[in-house]
């Protein structure tokens, strides 16, 4: 399976997404093999997945671009993961920008994988360098039956360098040698 991901961040209303929708799906040629996973912000997430259902647009999806590392419970501010599945399929977990904004820890995003699988949701876990293979090995050990990395390096995602084609495949290439089993893509 291929995938295309795109990560709407904090850019586009629910009005923008559902105009950019209505586009794409006059564009769009499903694939057998390809996965189009689209990461709206929460607000846009109920009425995106309302408009996604009427246009019925096979192999497309929707992520949440962030989940609370804990069940539902007394956390102000935060989304339990069950409260997403019904609007998305999969969810980024692990942003460098969580990680700088937010100061995640590597804990708070095996919690967050754990409370997915969990719920049923697909993991996309963004890794910036092979210094986050151990992060990937821990995850591993959770035995979480789905999930896709991201390779999504630091520079690439907050400075807009980008990594050279070879640079980035020989990385690709090791995290796939190492957990064969999972889908890399590549973002940045």
């Amino acid at each position: 399976m291929k995938y295309v991901i795109g990560n709407w961040k904090c850019y586009k209303t629910s009005e923008d997404g559902r105009l950019w929708l209505e586009k794409f799906a006059r564009l769009y040629r499903p694939h057998d093999d390809l996965q189009v996973v689209i990461a709206p912000t929460f607000l846009s997430l109920e009425s995106l997945a309302a408009h996604l259902d009427r246009l019925s647009l096979a192999g497309v999806a929707l992520a949440a671009q962030n989940i609370s590392p804990f069940p539902r419970g007394g956390y102000t501010g935060e989304i339990a993961a069950d409260m997403v599945r019904g609007l998305a399929r999969y969810v980024i977990v692990g942003h460098s920008e969580r990680r700088r904004y937010f100061h995640e820890s590597n804990q708070q995003i095996m919690n967050k994988v754990t409370e997915a699988a969990d719920a049923k949701l697909v993991p996309i876990i963004c890794v910036d360098s092979v210094t986050s293979l151990p992060l990937l090995g821990a995850i591993a050990d959770l035995d979480v039956d789905r999930l896709v990395v991201a390779y999504t390096p630091i520079d690439s995602i907050n400075f807009s360098i980008i990594e050279s084609p070879t640079k980035v495949g020989e990385t690709v290439n090791h995290i796939r040698q190492m957990f064969p089993r999972w889908p890399v893509v590549y973002g940045g």
